[in-house]
């Protein structure tokens, strides 16, 4: 039994602080508490990139089965994203051949595409466009729901539902309202999951859906589903999110918008993107044995809270962290975790946004320009980026 004494309890963060403007505070506890047990979240903050790190890659110390999370209750069900090992292992390699490099190019990119030219040609000119509903949302939902073979859902229930989960999921003070809407959500996808079934059985294809259906030794249903819906949750905001804050990024740097335009560097945008303001900007792990993070003492049943979007700005890694600087020398982000449980959509969200989108929208609209960057508004303590995008397209 370690004799260091438990980290510091700070009562004054408040959660509401942490969904509004979350980095100064980080950049605050990194230089004072990197470790610090947050009352009103419930949990010990790691806020550099080195502890981070080193939870996410030592599972069986640190593990993602946390029964205090409300992820378990946003969801209905224990997820992969709460599993370890073997369980979460199977569940995972069951979507795997769905998310197949070859798969992506050759099947999912050109349809990513044909979407990205298709919600292009939609948007009005000549007024202010809020590219976050217009745009960013809609082909983040239409892509994803033909990648998981939910191709009956439209946009708007994709991205109702992935909300849905995600503020169920990011319910840390557990208010009954959020889980009343996922609860709601929840019926509405596994009926739909249950009328699909026959179409992806009766015509096997490469979607996440049919590839778990017609698998030689299926996963349970109830996790099919549940894989889905862990899909759903994460694959709409992390896209969505990461090209507005591209987008954001670019316009008001008009000069690294210039050079990523000379250089064909929209993948360079993308990883800076991610790493400015992560999409997923927090992760729990459940600490499975007494042990110690920076002389503090870490007991068996606590949980402990990497931040994310702390660590890609962690000065200890980034010389002007706080800013967004597409040539920067190295940009070793950890927007996407690392571990077992690296975001299995990496590649998608790279290429969706990086490959397809990027270059198209601002080779379609040259001189967009914010209606006012001021009035760009920020939110999100587990996820994170803007809640509207107005642009002028000229």
């Amino acid at each position: 039994m370690t004799d260091a004494s438990l980290a510091p309890l700070d009562s004054g963060i408040t959660i509401r602080q942490l969904d509004e403007d979350p980095y100064p505070i980080y950049r605050r506890l990194r230089a004072q508490a990197p470790v610090l047990r947050v009352q009103s979240v419930g949990r010990t903050l790691l806020t550099r990139a080195e502890d981070t790190k080193y939870v996410k890659d030592n599972p069986d110390l640190f593990s993602s089965d946390d029964p205090n999370t409300p992820m378990k209750r946003a969801f209905l069900a224990h997820t992969l994203m709460r599993k370890d090992g073997a369980a979460h292992k199977r569940e995972r390699d069951a979507m795997a051949p769905a998310f197949n490099p070859r798969v992506i190019q050759t099947e999912w990119m050109p349809k990513y595409r044909e979407i990205a030219e298709s919600y292009l040609d939609r948007l009005p000119r000549d007024e202010p466009v809020d590219l976050f509903s217009l745009l960013a949302a809609p082909y983040a939902a239409r892509g994803l729901a033909v990648l998981l073979g939910t191709d009956e859902a439209s946009d708007a229930q994709m991205i109702r539902w992935s909300q849905t989960l995600i503020d169920g999921a990011g319910n840390f003070g557990w208010a009954p309202e959020p889980f009343a809407k996922s609860d709601r959500a929840n019926a509405e996808m596994d009926a739909l999951f249950d009328d699909i079934a026959d179409r992806h059985k009766a015509a096997p294809n490469s979607s996440a859906l049919s590839v778990m259906l017609n698998a030689d030794n299926p996963i349970e249903k109830s996790q099919i589903h549940a894989n889905i819906k862990i899909a759903i949750g994460g694959g709409i905001n992390e896209p969505r999110d990461a090209l507005c804050t591209i987008i954001y990024g670019l316009l008001t740097n008009p000069d690294q918008l210039e050079q990523v335009r000379a250089n064909d560097d929209w993948g360079r945008a993308f990883e800076e993107g991610v790493r400015w303001v992560a999409p997923i900007q927090a992760s729990s792990r459940l600490v499975t044995e007494d042990t110690e993070i920076r002389g503090y003492r870490i007991p068996k049943g606590d949980t402990v809270m990497t931040i994310q979007a702390s660590a890609n700005r962690d000065e200890e890694l980034y010389e002007n962290g706080e800013d967004f600087i597409v040539y920067r020398t190295k940009n070793p982000h950890q927007a996407f975790g690392n571990g077992p449980h690296f975001c299995q959509g990496t590649h998608v969200a790279r290429r969706a946004v990086g490959v397809v989108m990027l270059p198209l929208l601002f080779e379609r609209f040259p001189k967009m320009r914010l209606v006012d960057p001021d009035a760009v508004l920020w939110r999100g303590f587990g996820f994170r980026g803007p809640t509207s995008m107005p642009v002028r397209l000229t």
